[in-house]
């Protein structure tokens, strides 16, 4: 193994690592909002510091690799993918910091998540872990399996928005809950997007394969070769 190898499988080791660790941070914050657990909340808070630590530390060691020389394709993609998916995981960490900042402001509101949300909710963190499972394993089919799991999530989202509405216009929801339950499915959206944009990424660097969302569904252009 090339000392540029070398040096790459540690950074998708260490990413890979940071991958994990925004998946739990999810699932902490996903919990603390269903429990409304203060304490589980302010973990996930705390917790962002260590993200954005890692965040810059693949960041940094990624920089070095463009510099050593090597001119193969595949090679130059997987550096070029290790720091755009970085760049996303960092963003769902700060999804989740959304999501548990709305725990602290919870207040006195009784209501609690309709079924639906719990049912987006698991949607999410399950693309978020087979997200980081394609990853690890080089998958671009399960990457693909992930990408069609994005339109559930915003028709999740539409049930839940609707519902809300209909709920505070009967008064069975407190103003206060329905706005802070769009925040919190606003960030679950934003994850899921964040998602497909990595798998977009595996795809990209299996398969040469440019993916593109449209309105009719996912589809693939292939890149011409030259």
């Amino acid at each position: 193994m090339s000392n540029f190898q070398h040096k790459l499988a540690q950074l998708k080791d260490d990413l890979i690592t940071q991958g994990d660790r925004v998946v739990d941070m999810v699932l902490r914050a996903v919990e603390a909002y269903f429990d409304i657990d203060e304490e589980k909340a302010e973990l996930v808070i705390n917790g962002d510091a260590i993200i954005d630590k890692a965040d810059v530390e693949i960041e940094r060691a990624s920089i070095p690799l463009l510099t050593m020389g090597e001119t193969r394709e595949h090679s130059i993609r997987s550096v070029l993918m290790i720091v755009k998916i970085n760049n996303e995981l960092e963003r769902i960490a700060d999804c989740a910091v959304t999501i548990a900042e709305v725990v602290h402001d919870y207040g006195e509101a009784s209501n609690k998540p309709p079924q639906t949300f719990r049912m987006m909710a698991n949607s999410v963190i399950g693309m978020l872990r087979d997200a980081n499972k394609a990853l690890a394993k080089d998958d671009p089919e399960l990457a693909e399996r992930v990408l069609a799991f994005d339109h559930t999530v915003d028709q999740f989202k539409r049930e839940i928005g609707l519902d809300a509405e209909e709920k505070v216009a009967s008064g069975e929801f407190d103003v206060r809950f329905a706005f802070r339950l769009r925040t919190v499915t606003k960030s679950l959206e934003l994850i899921a997007d964040h998602c497909t944009n990595i798998c977009e990424q595996i795809i990209y660097l299996d398969t040469g394969d440019i993916v593109r969302h449209l309105p009719e569904g996912w589809s693939h252009t292939v890149l011409p070769e030259g």
